[in-house]
């Protein structure tokens, strides 16, 4: 017959150690998860570096992490921040290609206008230019 356990057959440090260990298992596969990432994005490895990469990281894994942040930590830093800024560069132009504010309906019917002053358009062009401008 199994017994009921109540919270106080588990200690306050024990219960500390536990969320300790939890922790740094989160930690280790977050930091596992990004190199695997940085390694797999990189496209100055060649295909037989990666593998290589990936067997030490997946078999020796604490050894493979800690080699892969001492020779390649730095320059993962700065593929990340090249890439935010590439996406945020990305980001701004299209919010500029946006955000460019259309011409007004009466500046486009004083070009129509003018188009149809200088004889480049007649006079149903130039009407139809009109609504068009109207309707927006």
């Amino acid at each position: 017959m199994l017994l009921a356990q109540d919270g106080s057959d588990y200690p306050f440090l024990d219960l500390m150690w536990t969320m300790i260990v939890f922790f740094a298992w989160v930690i280790w596969f977050w930091l596992l998860i990004t190199i695997l990432g940085d390694l797999f994005r990189r496209a100055d490895i060649s295909g037989w570096g990666k593998a290589g990469w990936t067997l030490l990281v997946v078999f020796l894994p604490f050894l493979g992490v800690l080699l892969y942040l001492v020779v390649h930590g730095k320059q993962m830093g700065e593929r990340r921040r090249a890439e935010a800024q590439e996406a945020q560069q990305h980001f701004d132009d299209y919010v500029r290609s946006v955000a460019t504010p259309q011409p007004r309906a009466t500046e486009q019917i004083a070009k129509a206008k003018e188009l149809l002053d200088r004889g480049a358009i007649d006079d149903t062009e130039y009407e139809a230019l009109k609504r068009k401008a109207l309707a927006t």
